[in-house]
This record gives structure tokens, sequence and C-alpha cells, in this order.
């Protein structure tokens, strides 16, 4: 009688595992890690689409999507545009000399973070001062690998959709701004918006 309970209990259990769905670990690990994407759409030439990485720059990508969602961005300029290297954008002068009151701790292994995102094409990061904890509200996107860069400014985010309007951006006609640098454009993009995609 107990061998043909334990029978009875052992193809219970073998019928119990068989129906069980398989479960990915790593799948559910992504769904639970989603990375924040945002839209930034500049007028008359379109939209650009980040993937945000707070793993790396948590405290950045919290800042930026904080000014983002408050409307900060909407009507500012790209006021520093080298083409082969960077835009620049955020400046609440529209000059490189303002941003937000806010100032953030720069996410950076100089400034004892570890953050691995290279500064590859399409990279998002901050632009700061000498003080490694100045960034505020100006970032750039890289318009060419820049790894030269790594370690020393806090990447948070790359371009999944819209590197023609990154190019079309980086192709635009410059003069001299006022540090001298032959950056500044004539006809200055606008951001129209910066959307937070839920």
């Amino acid at each position: 009688m107990k061998k043909i309970l334990l029978l009875i209990m052992m193809v219970a259990l073998l019928f119990a595992v068989s129906c069980t769905k398989a479960v990915d670990p790593s799948r559910i690990a992504a769904e639970k890690e989603e990375s924040p994407v945002v839209t930034i759409t500049v007028k008359d030439f379109g939209d650009m689409v980040l993937e945000l990485y707070p793993e790396y720059a948590p405290e950045t990508v919290a800042n930026f999507l904080e000014l983002a969602e408050s409307g900060f961005y909407e009507g500012l300029i790209f006021h520093r545009i080298y083409k082969g290297f960077m835009i620049q954008g955020g400046s609440s002068d529209g000059m490189g000399m303002a941003g937000s009151e806010k100032k953030i701790k720069g996410e950076f292994k100089a400034n004892g973070v570890n953050n691995p995102l290279s500064h590859e094409r399409g990279v998002i990061s901050m632009a700061r001062t000498n003080d490694p904890n100045s960034a505020s509200s100006q970032f750039f996107i890289c318009d060419a690998d820049s790894t030269f860069l790594d370690g020393s400014y806090a990447a948070f985010g790359k371009l999944i959709e819209g590197y023609d309007v990154l190019d079309a951006i980086a192709s635009v006609d410059v003069t001299y701004g006022p540090s001298g640098e032959k950056s500044s454009p004539l006809v200055a993009p606008v951001i129209e918006k910066v959307t937070v995609n839920k």
C-alpha cells in the first residue's frame, strides 16, 4: 500500500512539474529594469529618441527627467555645435553660461563613480565646468565617438532613434561664439520639448 501511494505521489509530482511553464529569469529582470526613454523634439529637424541608463548615473537621469517633465527645456537651443564631435544644449541663457538652479554630482570615474558608459556616437552626457559637481541642465550628444571623454563626464543614455536628426543638427552652419571657438550656430536649432515616454 505504501509503495502504491508513493508511486501515485511521484506521478502527481511529475505531472505538476511538466505543466509548469519555464520562466526565463533574464526576461523577468529585463521587464523589471526597463530603461526610461525620452524624445527630444527639435523644431524643423524632428525627433531624437534616447534610452537613459539610471544603473550608470542615477542622479543624472533623475535630474534630466525632472527637468524634462517640468518643461524646463522647452524653447531652449543647441548653442554649441561641433560637427564630428557633439551638439550641446540646455543652457537657460542660450550661450552656455547658465543652467538650472540645482547642481548635481558628477557621476564619472574621475569623481569616484563607476560609470562604464563610453562616449560613443549617439551617447548623451552632461556638460559641466572644471568643478566635477557643477552639472545642472546642459547636456551634449556625441556626433562621433569621443571616448577621450570617458571617465571625466557623466554619460547617461544613448540615441536609439533619430541619428538623421543628430546629423542634420551637427551640420548646421556655425560661426565664432563668445569663447572664440567656431561652434555657435548661425540659426540655432530650437528644442520644442523633451517628452518622457511612459
